[in-house]
């Protein structure tokens, strides 16, 4: 498969007159354009083709959610992020008791070999602050037991990332031993000090969950001013920032300043959508117990008193990067591909390489998706809908 006539997306420039030759699902070649036509030559008139967007944070979609921990359920939210131009994603977890969440894992490793869009699991709770918990389960939560965290590792193969506030007791311990089984383990719903933040660092976090949202920030301590989770992760070179950018978890201006700090390496977009992405304003759904409603394009908690999640899909992000934030577009795309990508070692994913897989997706000049392809294979087309 060629596919050609299109403006190729790469991290540090867009570019024009080349061709992509893909095999066996994998790309063999980036090469100057032929011209060449018939079968097998995909002509994208001239659209953008970029890499698959990778998504870090998606717990569902059209009223399915990942802790249903059935193959409808996942095959579903996959579905409907493919035609955001999302070709893979961690399935995440919301704070339940540990049975539930070893049966959701179980089931995410029975299913992962025929969804090929499903990468792994983040596991966002248990392990977090009742201060910062969002519109997660209060009475759910709990502190990094030895035993809860051996648990988890023993289904560290699906387990790609972990959510944890690092001033927990056990939150050090429980970060080493994530980071010793190749688990990220992100800092997030949290209420920690900087220097906390900065003991997690020291023992292994490298990112940080949906900045500026159920996060700590700079605070008045006797005296003194000392910062939180958002000022650690804005000054570590080393942190890498999921962003939320669907234009109602951060402003524009806020969006802005974390550009500014972390630069177009440093930030993911995630959409962390919900159950309720994809379904009408007024519809009602459920996050592992919690009554949650859409309006005007927006997750809630039923009594309004938080948000719950997003309704957005990977392009959307890109586009409110682009258009509300005024980053160039590989940028943007970059924080939807190489970064994540890189962020939980996905190597072959989240670029367009000879030897990557063929994880592509076709953007329209406005940034509309009109293709999705894993591994060379369509599985999203907006002609079809």
């Amino acid at each position: 498969m060629i596919f050609s006539n299109a403006r190729l997306i790469f991290p540090d420039a867009i570019g024009d007159g080349l061709e992509v030759v893909v095999e066996a699902g994998k790309i063999i070649a980036i090469r100057k354009q032929t011209g060449a036509r018939g079968k097998g030559v995909v002509d994208l008139g001239g659209n953008y083709l970029a890499p698959g967007f990778v998504d870090l944070h998606v717990h569902g979609a059209l009223g399915r959610d990942t802790m249903e921990a059935s193959e409808e359920a996942f095959r579903a939210i996959c579905n409907f992020h493919a035609s955001g131009g999302t070709t893979s994603l961690l399935l995440t977890t919301a704070t339940a008791p540990i049975d539930n969440l070893i049966g959701a894992l179980n089931a995410i490793r029975t299913c992962r070999s025929s969804i090929k869009q499903i990468a792994g699991v983040h596991v966002e709770g248990p392990f977090i602050s009742k201060a910062k918990c969002g519109a997660q389960r209060v009475e759910c939560i709990e502190n990094p037991s030895s035993a809860t965290v051996q648990q988890l590792l023993e289904h560290a193969d699906v387990i790609k990332r972990v959510t944890i506030a690092p001033e927990l007791p056990g939150a050090l311990e429980a970060i080493e031993d994530f980071r010793q089984h190749g688990i990220s383990v992100s800092g997030g719903h949290s209420d920690a000090w900087d220097e906390d933040a900065s003991a997690a660092f020291q023992c292994g976090m490298r990112s940080v969950t949906h900045t500026f949202n159920c996060m700590s920030s700079a605070r008045r301590r006797d005296f003194y001013r000392v910062g939180g989770v958002l000022e650690f992760a804005l000054s570590e070179p080393q942190i890498n920032c999921e962003l939320i950018a669907d234009g109602h978890h951060v402003s524009a201006t806020l969006m802005k300043m974390l550009y500014r700090a972390k630069g177009p390496g440093g930030i993911c977009l995630v959409t962390d959508a919900t159950a309720g992405a994809g379904l009408p304003d007024g519809s009602r759904f459920s996050l592992f117990g919690k009554d949650c409603i859409v309006e005007r394009s927006v997750c809630l908690l039923a009594d309004r008193s938080a948000l719950a999640g997003s309704a957005s899909r990977m392009i959307h992000l890109v586009r409110t990067m682009v258009h509300d934030v005024d980053l160039p577009l590989h940028e943007a795309i970059a924080m939807a591909t190489k970064n994540p990508a890189r962020a939980i070692g996905l190597k072959p994913k989240g670029r367009l390489s000879v030897g990557a897989d063929a994880d592509l997706v076709i953007l329209s000049p406005n940034l509309e998706v009109s293709q999705t392809f894993v591994g060379g294979e369509e599985i999203f087309s907006s002609d079809r809908q």
